[in-house]
């Protein structure tokens, strides 16, 4: 039943249903209306709070559990429902493999009007917490304030924060002391290098005012061990900077690089910024079945290391190569599933749009002493020609792993006019994936897909499929 007051709408005794896009959930009312919800897991009876309503569907909030889920288990981080990170943390998580499974047959069924094979398990991922080789930490003056703090009439001192971004909010920082998705000595070094700034009066970025000298910081963690700390500074002061990093140095030895970067733009982004070694290696490297990939701070590397290896098994047990074919590698990145299916073709052409990660890629091949691979700079839509075709060769598999947006429409027609024996579509976007999908099935049959849950607590999901010629 719904009942409106100004422009929010209230509806009681409401069954949450199922868990739709971006981690929310889903509920609908007697009258069939949708409503999705932030804070809600399938299984709860709720009352809900929305906003204005949209075109088809309102968006809300439970206010009110008159029954909780047994989908439910206990949040294990403190900033839990805050964060925004781990937005199924309070799920169990064979439900959280349930429903990653569910929206990638919907989508594929759904938006791709597709006919599935029987489809093979969801890979669930050994390590629920701890995963993650990189994390990213902001630091702000004016950090993120809880409801209670706000209503307290006490005078609020501690406002440095050095955290993860309020999900939907590009200013306001939540200050953690433990997050569970890095091992050690992730939280260490940030909670160290936050306290040493507070101690010796460096201050910290603000985004609004265009002030302060601390901004971010990126910690990489390899699976070699190698550990890789880059700080970001708003404005240049030698002295402070010097001495964070001097301290930053003598507390973790074990840093094998340290970088800094000094970047007065009014964006985060270090893609086009100048990124200066402090101490150590300016890269630290990456191992997966006896292949050593080297990492710099601007390189793409998979950020679960142990579940990108079972990614990419998949992904060359699909290509089924018997070392005779020759294989397209798109949007190659760091060339990294190129390499790790080259010992199985004859040759792998890789392309990429960014320089450095081609870059990263002929070194790493180099370095793996591995020569049946060729990599190519450029936009894949401009790049991926007939031109480029005949200079290469036809190719008999396509590896394509786009970003989320998928693939260019153009490279989608390319593929078609090609016409490799076999197509494998690794995809962390099963909705684009779809929509690529159904150009492709003009010429092309679904023979295999697989889920692989590369990030526990969250919603995201990769896909790999098998294409084969009709």
């Amino acid at each position: 039943m719904a009942r409106k007051k100004k422009k929010n709408y209230f509806f009681e005794n409401i069954e949450v249903i199922d868990a739709g896009a971006r981690g929310k959930s889903v509920a609908k009312t007697d009258e069939g209306q949708v409503i999705f919800l932030t804070n809600a897991i399938p299984g709860d009876i709720v009352d809900i709070e929305t906003g204005r309503k949209r075109k088809s569907y309102f968006e809300g909030k439970a206010i009110k559990f008159h029954k909780l889920s047994e989908r439910r288990t206990e949040p294990v981080c403190e900033y839990f429902g805050t964060c925004g990170g781990c937005k199924w943390q309070h799920m169990k998580y064979e439900s959280q493999l349930f429903f990653k499974e569910k929206e990638v047959i919907q989508n594929l069924k759904r938006i791709g009007h597709l006919e599935l094979p029987e489809i093979t398990p969801i890979l669930a991922c050994k390590e629920q917490y701890y995963y993650r080789n990189k994390m990213e930490f902001s630091f702000s003056s004016k950090r993120w304030l809880t409801y209670d703090e706000i209503k307290s009439d006490e005078i609020i001192n501690d406002t440095n924060a050095c955290g993860f971004h309020i999900a939907g909010m590009w200013d306001k920082i939540l200050d953690i002391d433990q997050c569970h998705l890095q091992e050690e000595p992730s939280n260490a070094i940030r909670n160290f290098v936050k306290d040493f700034c507070i101690e010796n009066e460096i201050s910290f970025y603000n985004p609004r005012e265009q002030s302060g000298m601390v901004r971010t910081m990126m910690i990489r963690i390899a699976s070699t061990g190698e550990i890789m700390v880059v700080l970001q500074f708003f404005v240049e002061d030698v002295e402070k900077r010097e001495k964070l990093l001097q301290a930053i140095a003598a507390k973790f030895p074990e840093i094998t690089s340290l970088q800094y970067i000094i970047n007065s733009k009014g964006n985060d982004s270090i893609y086009d910024q100048d990124i200066i070694l402090f101490k150590g290696n300016d890269h630290i490297f990456e191992q997966m079945e006896g292949l050593k990939f080297k990492i710099n701070a601007k390189s793409f590397y998979q950020t679960n290391s142990k579940q990108a290896y079972e990614l990419y098994k998949i992904t060359r047990d699909f290509a089924a190569l018997t070392g005779d074919e020759l294989v397209y590698d798109l949007y190659t990145g760091t060339g990294t599933i190129a390499q790790f299916v080259a010992k199985k073709a004859k040759k792998v052409v890789g392309v990429e749009s960014v320089p450095e990660a081609i870059a990263d890629a002929k070194q790493n091949a180099k370095n793996n002493n591995i020569d049946n691979t060729e990599f190519f700079v450029g936009d894949m839509a401009k790049v991926f020609t007939k031109e480029f075709i005949d200079k290469n060769g036809r190719p008999d598999v396509i590896i394509t792993d786009p970003p989320r947006e998928g693939m260019h429409k153009k490279v989608v027609e390319q593929i078609l006019n090609i016409a490799p024996q076999r197509i494998v579509y690794v995809s962390c976007n099963s909705a684009t994936q779809a929509r690529d999908l159904e150009i492709l099935d003009a010429k092309y049959k679904i023979i295999k897909t697989q889920a692989v849950d590369m990030f526990p607590q969250t919603h995201h999901v990769e896909n790999v499929v098998l294409l084969e010629k009709r």
